[in-house]
């Protein structure tokens, strides 16, 4: 095993491995393993055989596909499947994801993505870091969403690849800015707020706004809001014709919801500006708007806007386009991953993958 070439064997010994299906019959390989006798190491060592798996047993294009199998199923099924168990699949899967790290590379990324995702009861927290130009995961780990687990992402890159970052994509967690901008990591990045998480907090705002009318009103007049949270939520576009018609509904009966609906439509605007100081002119007169409204919590999301606008701004210049529904994609892919095997005990295994399961198959 120490990797030195020998002219004679020391004994051989018969092995059978699997190999993959033939339709419904299971291959089997039967060949001789040689030992060698290493002068090197002074003990005898079996041969090595580039195209058997980690586990000897099996050769590498079973453990692969296996692994491709993995991608769409759960590791039970899998394994009831092909009359395996269920730690010899898990096993397998981890040989074939490592096998797609190795070959997709050291990654040296120039625009990176931010977010935490929940992976247990209690807040319980890991940081996912993502490539977003490769459009792939790269790093997952932390033991929490704070400033020195983000930290450890840093340290594992190195200084000289840290160097290379042009824009950091997060949302306004003020851990992840902190530990962007601390000098070895990557202060010269441009930080950009996810549009995602943003307009998540105006959505917020938009249903403190119903809860707190329904509240006002009493009798019959709660009749229009009851039952609409799901509509005040969603864009006009993709609401369906019932939809839209109970909406009009309420609307004439609610001012308040009418222009509280009409200003978080027209907020995603916002985004669509090529120069600042026209994203600016536009929020100033988003805000004024909210004017003589008695929209407290629009206010409220006004003012965390206008504290975090340095890192809004930074996407309205044109070298910044970059793609902020990436994050996004892969926190859902994340939960499907986590709903499939009704959550994850192996660390490691979760965190192959996550940083696999953008990558293309084998």
């Amino acid at each position: 095993m120490c990797g030195r070439t020998c002219r004679t064997f020391y004994d051989q010994r018969p092995r059978r491995v699997r190999d993959i299906s033939c339709g419904d019959r299971r291959v089997y390989l039967e060949l001789s393993v040689r030992r060698v006798d290493c002068p090197r190491c002074g003990g005898v060592k079996r041969e090595r055989l580039d195209w058997l798996a980690d586990n000897p047993l099996y050769t590498k294009r079973f453990a692969f596909y296996v692994g491709r199998r993995c991608r769409e199923s759960t590791v039970q099924a899998i394994a009831e499947e092909l009359h395996l168990e269920w730690h010899t699949v898990k096993e397998l899967d981890k040989q074939y994801m490592r096998e797609q790290l190795r070959r997709a590379g050291c990654p040296a990324p120039r625009v990176i993505g931010i977010d935490e995702i929940a992976v247990g009861r209690g807040h319980r927290y890991r940081i996912v870091v993502s490539d977003l130009e490769r459009g792939r995961p790269i790093w997952f780990g932390g033991k929490d969403r704070s400033e020195a687990s983000l930290d450890e992402f840093y340290a594992w890159l190195g200084p000289k690849k840290c160097r290379k970052i042009r824009l950091a994509v997060m949302d306004m967690w003020k851990a992840f800015r902190n530990s962007t901008l601390k000098e070895g990591h990557a202060p010269q990045a441009r930080i950009i707020y996810d549009k995602f998480h943003i307009m998540k907090h105006l959505g917020a705002a938009m249903d403190e706004v119903r809860r707190r009318e329904y509240v006002r009103l009493s009798g019959q007049r709660r009749r229009f809001i009851k039952g609409q949270r799901y509509h005040l939520l969603s864009r006009w576009e993709n609401l369906t014709v019932e939809g839209k018609q109970a909406l009009k509904l309420l609307f004439r009966a609610n001012k308040r919801l009418n222009k509280a609906y009409l200003l978080k439509e027209s907020f995603g605007q916002l985004w669509h500006y090529n120069r600042p100081g026209w994203a600016r002119r536009f929020f100033k007169n988003w805000k004024d708007a909210l004017k003589w409204q008695r929209l407290e919590p629009f206010r409220k999301f006004a003012a965390m806007i206008e504290a975090h606008w340095d890192g809004i701004e930074a996407y309205c210049h044109v070298e910044n386009k970059t793609a902020l529904g990436f994050v996004e994609a892969l926190n859902n892919n994340i939960r499907v991953l986590q709903r499939r095997a009704y959550g994850y005990r192996d660390e490691e295994y979760f965190r192959l993958k996550i940083l696999t399961c953008m990558l293309p198959k084998l």
